[in-house]
């Protein structure tokens, strides 16, 4: 009941309002996701070691400021010029960074997302530029002088104009955050991030737009309210546990395990196919995630850093002395009135066979295949022309779904005797010499860019193991006519 037939695409380079959202959205969570250790290692020393923290030590908490002042925007800006223009990208985006740390009062996480790629781009389009006009032997020094030079001017730049400008900015965007708090109408932003995690935006709200207004918030206040909006895995529990009461079939089957992954394991992802396959549903998830973030607002709930994944676990360790109980009651308020919501909505639909609701999901993911233009499907089984030698599972950051379906994968074709790479990535750092790409379906169109001439399998659920069965089999009858 809960998933969608998986289709086969190779589309054509038309893209749609919806993909170019997520690829800047999934741009800006690029620069972010490969950092979280980072940032969770500054939210633990920040939660334990501060004056209200939970073992307040004033040696160590020195370590708290000079980490989220240069070394986190640091990161981030050294990041989004490396996925940019590879490590020359990388240094010339951190030179350019510097400066605008230093250059405002505000901690820049919005000015290193700007000024990083910028001077990768920048440094970029220079060496192309002059490429093929340096005179033999003065490759190195023009490679070097030229890359110190424009990291030196953007540093300039960046403190006299780039940094105060964005601080500037930021600090509207902050006040007006903490003016909807104060007002208690942050709960509506529910309205938006709920259906965006659906549609696959969740790295980018998250890391994108949150992490940067929740850390200026800790840095004033010792925790931050934005850190719970998108991570709080409340909504869906209460989607998945509908299904397992009140579903039937494959949906009801699945469900129980879908909860250990996604409230224990923090990968959201998980509950995205129930909600895509039933949207009614998505009026649960935005009522709990409004009753939820309602409860985090009354209560003064707040994380110190970003809990990545979204495990209770993570949100256990990432809240402050004496903050952990706000935190869990509105995880809880929320997963209960998803839960009642979902639960009507599931009942009122379970009446319906398995082959309705398999039809009803199959014209779902039609209409979401019209976004993109010339799309062609097969299935599977049609795919598979001949052994591929390298297989890649894609999801928006590369780090949760993707990783669990190369898990199963690896396992059913090591039983099946075949012998083939298998790794997971980011949708957007896809190798391009894979072969094959299993990912969501909203993000397909994005893959299919990244490497148009592999095969690009459409699959909603990572766990659906039939899935994974039906092309073994055509491999296996591949390897048949060799």
């Amino acid at each position: 009941m809960n998933v969608t037939k998986t289709t086969t695409t190779k589309m054509k380079n038309g893209g749609s309002a919806k993909a170019t959202v997520q690829r800047f959205g999934g741009f800006l969570a690029a620069m972010v996701m490969p950092n979280i250790g980072a940032f969770i290692a500054w939210g633990l020393i920040t939660a334990l070691f501060i004056p209200t923290g939970w073992m307040p030590n004033s040696g160590f908490a020195q370590l708290v400021s000079p980490m989220i002042t240069y070394l986190l925007p640091l990161l981030i800006g050294y990041t989004g010029g490396k996925l940019i223009y590879g490590q020359r990208g990388a240094v010339v985006g951190a030179i350019a960074t510097i400066g605008v740390i230093v250059g405002s009062p505000v901690t820049m996480f919005l000015g290193a997302m700007i000024v990083g790629p910028l001077g990768a781009y920048l440094i970029k389009k220079i060496d192309q530029s002059i490429e093929n006009k340096v005179p033999a032997g003065f490759e190195m020094l023009i490679s070097n002088f030229s890359a110190g030079i424009l990291g030196a001017i953007l540093a300039l730049l960046g403190f006299a104009v780039i940094g105060p400008a964005v601080g500037a900015v930021s600090t509207g965007i902050g006040s007006a955050a903490q003016w909807v708090t104060d007002i208690k109408m942050l709960p509506l932003i529910a309205i938006f991030v709920e259906p965006g995690k659906i549609l696959f935006l969740n790295n980018a709200i998250n890391h994108g737009i949150f992490d940067p207004l929740g850390i200026a918030q800790v840095k004033e206040a010792g925790k931050s309210i934005f850190f719970l909006l998108e991570s709080d895995p409340g909504p869906g529990l209460g989607v998945l546990l509908a299904y397992w009461f009140f579903g039937t079939g494959a949906a009801k089957k699945s469900a129980p395990g879908a909860v250990i992954i996604h409230f224990f394991g923090g990968i959201h992802e998980i509950y995205f196919p129930y909600v895509m396959m039933n949207p009614l549903l998505l009026i649960g998830v935005i009522f709990g995630g409004m009753a939820a973030d309602l409860t985090f607002v009354l209560t003064g709930a707040g994380l110190v850093a970003s809990p990545s994944p979204g495990s209770i676990f993570a949100e256990i360790m990432m809240s402050p002395k004496g903050g952990l109980l706000p935190v869990l009651l509105g995880i809880l308020v929320g997963s209960v009135v998803s839960f009642l919501i979902c639960s009507f909505i599931v009942k009122r639909t379970s009446a319906k066979d398995d082959a309705e609701a398999f039809a009803n999901a199959t014209s779902m993911v039609k209409d979401m295949k019209a976004e993109s233009k010339g799309q062609n499907g097969s299935s599977t089984s049609d795919a598979v022309r001949e052994i591929p030698s390298l297989i890649i599972f894609a999801c928006d950051a590369g780090m949760g779904s993707s990783a669990m379906g190369e898990t199963i994968l690896k396992k059913k074709l090591k039983d099946a005797g075949l012998s083939i790479t298998v790794k997971h990535a980011p949708v957007s750092e896809i190798p391009k010499d894979a072969k094959v790409v299993f990912t969501q379906e909203s993000l397909a169109e994005r893959a299919s860019r990244v490497v148009p001439d592999a095969v690009i399998i459409r699959i909603n659920n990572f766990l659906e193991g039939q899935v994974y069965d039906e092309y073994i089999s055509s491999l296996k009858t591949a390897r048949l006519h060799k």
